[in-house]
């Protein structure tokens, strides 16, 4: 076993490079939310909350949108999953095609030096490259104790218990109370130590040694060991009993070459004293280090509520706040559901900055929750919040009085969130035997060209234009831009074009037969469903408002609604009786990120959870893809396995992509130890007051 080092990984310059190149044809989030806690789990959403590392979240802010952890289904499938009953079209003229022969960089070098010539890439690299700038230059210094940040949210979190959180409010929230073996730098997105002081590998990669800070202890002075680290994995992540939110990202699956099916197999963790443990894996694991952000639970707190198979009912939102206890830098000192979080400093907290003070500075940190995306900026302009996430809308208003009201503006570039249109193609029953879609309705869901041509109906300039202001980007991959080199820009694209969706409709025989503007299918039925978004989120609700028009024009009865954030995120995860849907998901800079989207056998395959084996041969191609790009060490292999997976969702379009705004933040002036970067503003646990 090589020598034990400190775990950091190289930076991946070419990364940096393509964003230059790419970044701005597409973009970011709806808006900028207010940055979580500290930095240990921000692979999933670097600003906007702590959520295990691998899998994708829902969240109400219009950043990203629902779905994320693995959700739990109610009732398991309880027919074969049909095929599609009809075949995808034939490309047409938007269909973007990658060069023969080549792979995915060879395509990215071409492009970066053919646009190089042109006396530049694109105008807003320059924001790119002043953020890597700012990374780069930037160095703590000594701060002061006291004070509070004061932010809001349209966000609450609906439990306490992280381990089987579903949504970006819960997992934000408790982002401030746990930590993970490492951590992700929100400077360069570079791993680092976090519980784990150091580790050591072996040289197939399959057997790593973390050896744990010995002055860390959970919030009610219990010393925090290798033992918490075991029991976390051992009887929290792989507990049969309940289904846990990062479960999937420790799922190691392979082909059984004697029977020719996939299985699954799972790691062991062994704690060799009260500061080592060892993790065995199965198979290599690329993202492993990264995966270790996930966090870590006491034992002396969880084994109990496990043994007596109370787990999921423990640490409700119904807890005393008090009671929920972790490592953090923060605890919880008030919970007013509909009003206010009030997380106060750990006044044990282990880290301490150079000059032996301990951290946090911060003595609290406050989230005013309120009802619409408007509120949040009332609350800024009035002096009251620290922090606002700006929509495009307001950066015109804001940047003229930026000086006067003592705040700065930053345009930060492309998020790793993505948000869509989907269709539930579930054929599943529930409990009582009732179908989750209605049949007829299954038949339109599930055909490709009808999900093609309502893409062709995505009005994403007027998106845009007349929702993000003109500060956003038109979305086609699966994969944000922001992923750098893992982000292919060659899938298929669906330009907005009502007579190609048209054509599409007729050429399936799917007409208007009575004259009444609403097509019929071929066996008669109207074309009619139901689409909801999420209730608070104006800019989200503005953009399905736009959808809606699309659909309609071309003779799709779709009755428009917006529902509450928590029956939503149920629908998505529990109960499964959706139709159509507009939401989002939080990103992760490694595409392995979403596993429990893409992997058929996940619960957070939207459209059609839970397959016992993949309903289609494409479900089954992007299986094998993401499976090979875990397991791949060499980079450009890993990126080639990502981009082919990309281009099958394009092609098949399971999630229609609608745009991404440019991530923009307004911070108060009142704040040392912060600078914009591509993944945050700062590690709250270092952030200070300097108005003192």
């Amino acid at each position: 076993m090589p020598a034990r080092t400190p775990a950091v990984n190289p930076k991946r310059w070419l990364g940096f490079v393509l964003v230059l190149v790419f970044a701005f044809t597409f973009a970011c989030s709806d808006d900028d939310p207010a940055p979580s806690a500290s930095t240990p789990e921000a692979t999933v959403a670097p600003d906007t909350d702590s959520e295990e590392p691998d899998a994708p979240v829902p969240t109400a802010e219009p950043t990203v949108a629902p779905p994320e952890p693995t959700p739990v289904p109610t009732a398991e499938p309880t027919a074969p999953p049909p095929e599609p009953t009809a075949e995808p079209v034939s490309p047409d003229d938007s269909e973007a095609t990658g060069r023969v022969g080549q792979s995915a960089l060879e395509q990215l070098r071409i492009r970066m030096a053919a646009a190089a010539q042109f006396g530049g890439l694109i105008p807003s690299m320059a924001i790119v490259e002043e953020l890597r700038r700012n990374a780069e230059g930037f160095s703590y210094e000594i701060g002061s104790h006291g004070g509070t940040l004061t932010v809001a949210t349209i966000s609450e979190p609906l439990t306490f218990n992280l381990a089987l959180a579903r949504d970006a409010g819960s997992s934000g929230v408790l982002g401030y109370l746990f930590e993970g073996l490492t951590q992700t730098s929100w400077l360069d997105d570079e791993i680092e130590p976090l519980l784990a002081d150091s580790w050591e590998r072996s040289d197939d990669g399959l057997r790593w040694v973390f050896h744990l800070r010995d002055d860390v202890q959970w919030h009610d002075g219990t010393p925090f060991t290798a033992h918490d680290v075991e029991f976390t994995f051992r009887r929290v992540i792989y507990n049969d009993d309940f289904q846990a939110a990062s479960r999937a990202s420790f799922e190691f699956r392979f082909l059984n070459s004697e029977t020719g099916q996939w299985e699954q197999s799972q790691m062991t963790v062994t704690a060799l004293d009260d500061h080592t443990v060892e993790f065995v894996l199965p198979q290599p694991f690329a993202p492993f280090l990264r995966s270790m952000g996930t966090a870590i639970y006491p034992k002396h707190i969880l084994e109990g509520p496990i043994e007596e198979g109370a787990f999921a009912e423990f640490w409700g939102i119904d807890t005393d706040p008090a009671e929920i206890i972790g490592t953090g830098p923060f605890t919880i000192g008030e919970y007013t559901p509909g009003e206010r979080i009030v997380f106060e400093r750990n006044l044990d907290y282990w880290l301490a900055d150079d000059a032996g003070g301990q951290l946090p500075y911060l003595d609290r940190v406050v989230e005013l929750i309120v009802e619409e995306l408007e509120d949040e900026l009332e609350l800024f302009r009035d002096g009251t919040t620290d922090f606002h996430g700006v929509l495009g809308e307001e950066f015109a208003l804001l940047d003229p009085v930026a000086d006067a009201e003592n705040f700065t503006l930053h345009r930060r570039g492309p998020g790793f969130g993505t948000n869509f249109l989907a269709f539930n193609q579930n054929p599943g029953s529930n409990d009582a035997g009732e179908p989750y879609v209605d049949p007829v309705q299954l038949h339109w869901f599930q055909n490709v060209a009808f999900r093609q041509a309502v893409a062709h109906t995505m009005d994403k300039a007027a998106m845009i234009d007349g929702v993000q202001h003109g500060l956003g980007y038109p979305q086609w991959s699966s994969v944000s831009p922001a992923a750098g080199d893992f982000h292919n820009p060659e899938v298929r694209q669906y330009s907005y074009d009502l007579d190609r969706a048209n054509e599409i409709l007729d050429e399936m025989g799917w007409v208007d037969t009575d004259g009444d503007g609403i097509r019929e299918d071929d066996l008669g039925n109207p074309i009619s469903f139901t689409m909801v978004t999420n209730e608070g989120n104006s800019v989200r609700a503005e953009i399905t408002g736009i959808i809606h028009e699309g659909m309609t024009a071309i003779g799709l009865d779709v009755d428009f609604r917006t529902v509450d954030f928590g029956d939503m995120v149920a629908q998505l995860t529990a109960t499964f009786d959706w139709e159509a849907m507009v939401v989002g998901l939080t990103g992760s800079p490694d595409p392995f990120g979403g596993m429990t989207v893409w992997h058929s056998g996940e619960g957070l395959h939207l459209w059609h959870p839970n397959q016992p084996e993949p309903a289609t041969e494409w479900e089954a191609e992007i299986d094998e893809l993401y499976i090979a790009g875990s397991k791949e060490l060499d980079h450009e292999q890993r990126v080639q396995h990502y981009w082919d997976a990309q281009a099958i969702v394009a092609e098949n379009v399971p999630l229609i992509y609608t745009t991404q705004s440019e991530r923009l933040g307004a911070v108060r002036n009142v704040f040392g130890n912060t600078t914009p970067t591509l993944y945050g503003y700062w590690d709250l646990r270092f952030l200070y007051r300097t108005d003192q």
